[in-house]
């Protein structure tokens, strides 16, 4: 079911945005590259294909990997950035209706919620270390470093706490800089979470 919901999140999303740009006569190319430059749309992706992994039983390398603790994990930090980000900084700019708000509202608050259900009771644990978080915020850097690049090309930003038009560089990097210090704190918690479900578990075999 969460599986179902991810994809069906990501293809309402992407239906509106190509219906926006048919009517406005734009490239729909020129859309998808939109669509996937959202940090929302990459972690719901990401999530998808966890589920979808987890869902099926052919074996394969891409789903040995995805199904890896430390990497269903990392997703996992970065599905709560993106509910926690957007409840905090985006929520009171807009207010969507219909698809839209379906599509929003499984995407920033459903699935975020669905996936650390799945990583709680699901992924196996006590394999995570202090190591693995250095990996996972190369993700959100590398986004960063592509934002700041696409918008410098576009004259468009994702995200209104990076547009370097409007708040100039030095603000985009403080707001970018306390985006990463709570995408660090969320995995710590999330390590440490590991690490106590692990004892935890060994206790009760005992």
């Amino acid at each position: 079911m969460a599986a179902v919901l991810g994809w069906a999140g990501l293809s309402i999303q992407l239906y509106l945005i190509f219906y926006s740009r048919w009517t406005l006569e734009a490239s729909l190319l020129g859309g998808l590259v939109s669509f996937f430059s959202y940090f929302t749309v990459l972690s719901n992706t990401l999530v998808a294909t966890v589920l979808t992994c987890e869902l099926t039983s052919r074996e394969s390398a891409a789903r040995r990997w995805f199904l890896q603790p430390w990497v269903s994990t990392g997703v996992a930090v970065s599905i709560a950035v993106v509910g926690l980000a957007y409840s905090v900084l985006l929520r009171h700019l807009w207010h969507p209706e219909g698809w839209q708000l379906l599509a929003d509202e499984l995407m920033h608050d459903v699935m975020p919620l669905l996936f650390l259900v799945y990583w709680w009771c699901w992924v196996p644990k006590g394999t995570l270390r202090l190591r693995h978080i250095a990996v996972w915020v190369i993700y959100p850097v590398v986004y960063f470093a592509y934002a700041l690049l696409r918008g410098h090309l576009l004259a468009t930003y994702p995200y209104p706490f990076i547009d370097v038009e409007k708040l100039g560089y030095p603000q985009v990097f403080i707001n970018a800089g306390g985006l990463l210090v709570g995408f660090v704190l969320i995995a710590l918690l999330v390590v440490g979470l590991d690490q106590w479900l692990e004892r935890r578990g060994k206790h009760r075999d005992l």
